[in-house]
């Protein structure tokens, strides 16, 4: 069993539509002192488009590509075919890491949103890190899209999208500053810093807007409706309201920052 919300991504479209994803990311990976040499675990590389990166910054280490998604690793696979042997990829649960004492730091981004249980997360990173190991993160945290949220929740409460969503609950979690730092502790990191910043994001178009949102962001929601009729529907009228937002068509991300060490 797991407490993250299992799914399959379009990787294809993820790949070409994640650029806000891959400019945050750059933001974290800008923040690594690396020696050059180091293992390193890559936590939801998603496409791999990160981990190329990561991998350049690494001439003489190695990275563990690990997502739970199926369909992610196959494209990560053919991103990263030139990195050979400095790079494997896996697929596992965050919530099921079966390393450690294995890594001299671990880098995630846009991906611990999508882990419900955060305790048993962080336990889970600090005991895959060596003894003075780091963690570098960033997720959605705070009021992260708090006004597609509640209109796709308010939605999802009318005719005749109500009998579809009985019982649905959000599939993220999204901490503030203080409780992140808190779970971070209670892991067992020491010199954690966390922080929140705003990340508005504005699509170029209407079709952008939807595309965007049906793949990145509402998949799971989706996935609820039983026919394309009705998601078409569903997401007519988030179009429809983004198109009125000032500016139109934008997403109101906040991103979480954080990072931690295991103690020497």
């Amino acid at each position: 069993m797991t407490d993250s919300p299992h799914r399959e991504w379009n990787s294809d479209v993820y790949h070409r539509l994640s650029a806000p994803q891959v400019s945050w990311g750059k933001k974290v990976l800008s923040r690594l002192r690396l020696r050059g040499d180091e293992l390193v675990l890559d936590a939801g590389c998603g496409t791999g488009r990160l981990t190329a990166d990561l991998l350049e910054s690494l001439p003489r280490g190695r990275v563990i590509a690990m997502d739970l998604s199926e369909n992610m690793l196959r494209s990560a696979s053919e991103h990263l075919a030139r990195y050979g042997c400095q790079v494997r990829l896996v697929a596992c649960d965050l919530l099921q890491l079966p390393f450690e004492g294995a890594f001299d730091g671990i880098v995630s981004t846009a991906a611990f949103h999508w882990v419900l249980d955060h305790e048993r997360l962080f336990a889970n990173l600090h005991r895959a890190l060596v003894p003075g190991a780091w963690l570098e993160a960033q997720c959605g945290g705070g009021p992260n899209l708090e006004r597609l949220r509640e209109r796709a929740n308010a939605l999802g409460a009318t005719r005749p999208f109500n009998h579809f969503f009985a019982g649905f609950r959000e599939p993220w979690l999204f901490q503030d500053a203080a409780g992140v730092a808190e779970c971070l502790r209670r892991a067992g990191f020491v010199d954690v810093e966390t922080s929140i910043e705003p990340a508005m994001t504005i699509l170029d178009s209407a079709k952008e807007y939807t595309e965007f949102v049906r793949n990145i962001i509402l998949q799971l929601h989706l996935e609820n409706l039983p026919s394309e009729r009705l998601r078409a529907e569903f997401m007519a009228v988030l179009q429809e309201q983004a198109a009125a937002d000032d500016p139109p068509f934008s997403l109101d991300y906040w991103r979480l920052n954080l990072r931690g060490r295991v103690p020497e």
